[in-house]
């Protein structure tokens, strides 16, 4: 299925380096690659990180004004302007606030619209937000997850057939990386052992968890560090805590990084300790690094390492540090066994590679233009 030619818009409401916004600019990219001409829509007041990210790409970019609240038509007007300029011919939109504008301005531009839905049921705390919702995915396309569990929650919430939502799981690229920098930038010695984690430093991360775990392992494993690359609220809690648990030399904050391939090679484990997530990219990172994986069993993370049984990752219960100390245990102890469920992690992210999530949506872009 070819995309030579089509223009399509991509809108998200945030511009920070988060799951979503990397999805986007990833398959922004994909897109143009392949001969699509993208316009990525985000706010003006943003970060700028999208614009750094696609330089180089050919992919554009489009700055929408300070969103009004709660109700803001003359972003609606302005959606349409900007997509009848730039002749767009789809409209994908991420999130709940660009589903909603999104879903209004595609329909007065008069093209097909569809949405992603990326996390957590955050829209579902409000009744308001599911009737916009509900309202948003009437009259758009398509209503996409990227997990078989928000799909059954979205159906649920929003009160759609299951049939009207698509399940398309995210996809990521890595090139590998032959000698990782990381250990010398830690100053780790060749007996120390690193486990891995990536994600900003929010709660629903699950890096005190992941922390108390440590404090658990400590002293069976002296030669143990662990680091975590992210930014966020919880960066002074953290450490604060570390140095509670005499574990400030071996805990390492590496704050945002772009190189995940090389922080990825640097580790002996990756660690996945949220509470809550859809499908995160870093965990296909890993796989695709061929890290072995111990991760919490929330949103599509247990479907995507096939629930344990193929040995592709170890799973726990979320917000639960015993569980994971004693599954890092068994990797640590059992360089074996680490190895063996890394090359599982490895054939298995054969199905989510940004080429396969590309392919789908492509696919989807293809029928909605046909039906329209």
């Amino acid at each position: 299925m070819s995309v030579y030619g089509l223009r399509v818009a991509h809108l998200i409401e945030s511009d920070g380096p988060g799951g979503a916004e990397r999805m986007v600019a990833s398959l922004a990219a994909s897109l143009q690659a392949g001969g699509a001409e993208n316009v990525v829509i985000a706010p003006a007041d943003g970060e700028g990180w999208l614009a750094r990210e696609l330089s180089g790409t050919g992919v554009r970019m489009e700055l929408f004004p300070r969103l009004e609240r709660p109700f803001s038509p003359h972003l609606a007007r302005w959606l349409t302007a900007t997509m009848q300029r730039n002749r767009i011919a789809l409209a994908h939109s991420h999130e709940f606030t660009m589903a909603v504008y999104g879903a209004w301005a595609a329909r007065r531009a008069g093209i097909p619209h569809l949405f992603t839905m990326h996390g957590s049921r955050y829209y579902a705390a409000r009744w308001q937000r599911r009737l916009a919702m509900r309202v948003a995915s009437g009259i758009s396309g398509s209503v996409v997850a990227v997990s078989k569990s928000l799909s059954q929650h979205l159906s649920r919430d929003l009160w759609l057939r299951a049939s009207r939502i698509a399940t398309i799981p995210n996809g990521a690229a890595l090139t590998p990386v032959a000698q990782s920098s990381l250990r010398a930038e830690l100053q780790l010695r060749p007996d120390d052992r690193l486990a891995l984690a990536i994600g900003n430093l929010y709660p629903v991360k699950g890096h005190t968890h992941l922390l108390e775990a440590f404090g658990l392992l400590a002293r069976r494993f002296p030669r143990l560090h662990v680091a975590v690359a992210g930014r966020g609220d919880l960066d002074a809690p953290l450490r604060a805590r570390a140095r509670a648990l005499e574990l400030d030399d071996r805990f390492h904050l590496l704050g945002l990084r772009s190189d995940v391939a090389n922080l990825l090679a640097g580790a002996d484990v990756f660690v996945l300790p949220s509470l809550s997530e859809g499908l995160p990219l870093a965990l296909v990172e890993a796989m695709l690094a061929g890290r072995p994986i111990v991760a919490t069993a929330v949103g599509e993370v247990a479907t995507v390492l096939n629930g344990g049984r193929s040995h592709a990752g170890l799973l726990v219960p979320p917000g639960d540090p015993a569980a994971l100390a004693n599954a890092l245990t068994a990797l640590l102890s059992d360089p074996r066994e680490a190895e063996q469920l890394a090359a599982a992690a490895a054939r298995r992210a054969e199905d989510y590679t940004l080429a396969k999530m590309t392919e789908r949506y492509v696919a989807l872009y293809t029928s909605l233009l046909s039906c329209d």
